[in-house]
């Protein structure tokens, strides 16, 4: 198995799969202004990737890179984040500050989810050690293959700008902005399903 192979994670791999997106998120402008603190960070996150992606894993949408380098969590179309454990989860651990301004943020996710069939990315991070070796991207192709074979949509929020362009380069478009308060911006985007040549 090669540094770049893609394979769907079995639920065995949970615990590795987050804790891979525990690092990588530890810098990221929403999830950092939500849990300020350190300790905060790390006591709720995992409970937070588990309720926001988690069921990925019973549908074939949990993936990861290497030797868990980076993951992703997809939910393929009818599948939904754990609403009420989110709710619970923000409700006991997030800043006072995210509390107040996120069910605005909150509403204005939903708003721009797509009404039809589609692909949503909760979560996708690598390892900061294994960052800026293309991980990212072929994670994003070998979930997007998976997409444009069933002529499906695939939606996610950029939670960190500096992502934004990698996105494009896959063909995700930005849809406008989703920020309130306090809150850092978030960058829905939805990618149409391609026409792939034979290779």
């Amino acid at each position: 198995m090669t540094m770049k192979t893609v394979r769907n994670a079995v639920p065995a791999e949970e615990a590795a799969v987050i804790a891979t997106l525990t690092l990588a998120f530890g810098t990221d402008p929403a999830t950092r202004w939500t849990w300020p603190d350190p300790q905060a960070y790390l006591n709720a996150f995992p409970r937070f990737a588990k309720a926001f992606g988690g069921a990925g894993f019973a549908k074939g949408g949990a993936h990861v890179i290497g030797d868990h380098a980076g993951t992703a969590l997809w939910l393929p179309p009818g599948v939904e984040p754990d609403g009420a454990a989110l709710g619970e989860l923000m409700r006991t651990t997030a800043s006072p500050q995210s509390m107040s301004d996120g069910m605005q943020v909150m509403r204005q996710m939903e708003s721009h989810h797509p009404r039809e069939p589609h692909w949503y990315l909760p979560l996708i991070g690598i390892d900061p050690k294994h960052q800026g070796k293309g991980l990212g991207g072929a994670l994003l192709d070998h979930a997007l293959k998976i997409c444009d074979r069933d002529g499906a949509l695939a939606y996610l929020e950029s939670s960190n700008p500096r992502n934004v362009p990698l996105y494009q380069r896959h063909g995700f478009e930005i849809l406008g902005q989703i920020q309130f308060g306090s809150s850092p911006t978030l960058v829905p985007m939805l990618r149409r399903p391609q026409q792939r040549s034979l290779d």
